[in-house]
């Protein structure tokens, strides 16, 4: 059976070339593949001696990779989460020699169209959820078992949905007599739970954001990854994070400075300059940068993305 075809637009494309001050001899590291947009325009401008390391944990995008790149003696495909790259790295022996990494946080737009995966509430399919349907629990299993008070805080903490409660107690109520187990049912749940008045977006818009991200451990993965960044860039590498979610991009941005900031020294302390900055390993590049009028026209689902850059200092 032939698959699909997929459109996928990279987001905040020319800014991401461009963050990554790209050499043609360097090594880089495409941490979330997906279907290969920005890979492909990194590979464009290495040479022989370059070297693209591109990772992905959903089975399909890297079929796609092997497919696409399988072929290219300076490419590596790795089926991993970006989680376990500093342990990927270490097998390949790159472990701070990386140049640049790249991830961009958010669902492929092969993932949101593909109703089988089970990440969009406008089409029916699979309660799925799951970037690597191969592990872990699906979304529907989860919602079979988890009482209502842990429903409700996954939906506030990580959807910020005002209405999280009355969502989880019909969630329960509802599963004891049919159990939830395609997209189209758990929307239409979540659509009854929310006030008319408050349907600026789909009423399912952050239950099944809230939802996606718990299933898949999204945030647990980010602090992972930048904890171990430091095991994968060499001095003068840069790390290029593109989030969607208010709560991912706030992971990052206190990471950034953090590593980026000195000391806090009494006033009044002497304190040599030199000192001061010992410890600071990131330098920040620029501001966030947004999506500009001309790509939010060409590609609405960018108009949450925010990139944000640094580069290694020691």
């Amino acid at each position: 059976m032939s698959q699909p075809a997929f459109n996928h637009a990279p987001v905040l494309h020319a800014e991401v070339l461009a963050g990554l001050n790209i050499q043609s001899d360097g090594f880089y590291v495409d941490g979330t593949y997906g279907r290969g947009g920005h890979a492909r325009s990194i590979l464009d401008q290495l040479g022989d001696r370059g070297r693209l390391v591109v990772m992905d944990k959903d089975p399909e995008a890297i079929r796609a990779a092997r497919s696409a790149l399988g072929e290219d003696p300076r490419v590596t495909i790795v089926h991993d989460d970006y989680a376990q790259m500093s342990a990927c790295l270490a097998e390949l022996a790159l472990n701070e020699k990386i140049d640049g990494v790249l991830l961009d946080l958010g669902v492929s737009s092969p993932q949101l169209d593909d109703a089988s995966r089970g990440f969009s509430f406008q089409k029916k399919g699979p309660l799925d959820m799951r970037m690597n349907p191969d592990r872990g629990e699906s979304a529907a299993e989860w919602l079979g078992h988890a009482d209502e008070k842990e429903i409700a805080r996954v939906l506030w903490e990580f959807g910020e949905e005002r209405f999280s409660r009355r969502i989880a107690r019909k969630i329960v109520e509802t599963r004891d007599d049919q159990p939830l187990e395609d997209t189209a049912s758990l929307s239409a749940l979540i659509a009854s739970c929310v006030p008319q008045r408050d349907q600026k977006k789909h009423p399912a818009t952050r239950s099944f954001q809230a939802i996606r991200i718990h299933i898949n451990r999204e945030l647990d993965q980010i602090t992972q990854l930048l904890e171990s960044i430091f095991d994968v860039l060499k001095v003068g590498g840069r790390l290029l994070i593109i989030s969607f979610h208010s709560l991912e991009d706030r992971l990052v941005k206190r990471f950034f400075k953090a590593q980026s900031s000195g000391p806090k020294i009494p006033r009044g302390l002497p304190v040599r300059e030199s000192e001061l900055t010992a410890n600071i390993r990131l330098k920040v590049i620029g501001k966030a940068i947004k999506a500009g009028v001309t790509e939010l026209g060409n590609n609405p689902r960018a108009r949450s993305a925010v990139l944000r850059v640094a580069e290694r200092t020691f």
